[in-house]
């Protein structure tokens, strides 16, 4: 049948952008060895970057609204808790989750999924893929 819902499972994904900026470094090493490990972004300065971020969630089509989830939804949600935590800040200083936790992207993107993960139903698989620029991504989970 055309018309019928489909359970096969869909996936939707809602794409934003943030600006944030970081330094990658362990307080721990010495100024030679973080320089070594992480380059131009152990800067004390710290760098930013022009982050995109595109949440993906997965599950079956609801037979009434024939929606995954309402996009508006997920947007208002990824708009509060992470872009409005996120942008413009300086991650390392200004946000409670990199206190203790290098914000490289792989770590911001395991954050980010688990902001969202709180606030949407467990059964819709719940995946983050995050470009810190335009040639390097991360997707967690992987």
């Amino acid at each position: 049948m055309l018309n019928s819902v489909s359970q096969h499972k869909t996936s939707v994904s809602r794409t934003e952008n943030f600006n944030s900026a970081h330094r990658l470094y362990v307080p721990e090493w010495s100024d030679e060895k973080n320089d070594a490990v992480f380059g131009k972004c152990n800067n004390p300065n710290f760098h930013g970057h022009n982050y995109q971020l595109i949440v993906t969630l997965t599950g079956t089509v609801d037979s009434q609204t024939g929606y995954v989830y309402d996009m508006k939804v997920l947007s208002d949600l990824i708009k509060e808790h992470v872009i409005g935590v996120f942008d413009h800040k300086n991650l390392n200083l200004d946000t409670p989750y990199f206190k203790d936790l290098i914000p490289t992207a792989e770590n911001i993107a395991r954050i980010i999924w688990e902001i969202l993960r709180e606030k949407i139903e467990p059964e819709l698989e719940l995946k983050i893929r995050l470009y810190e620029t335009e040639r390097n991504c991360v997707e967690y989970p992987a």
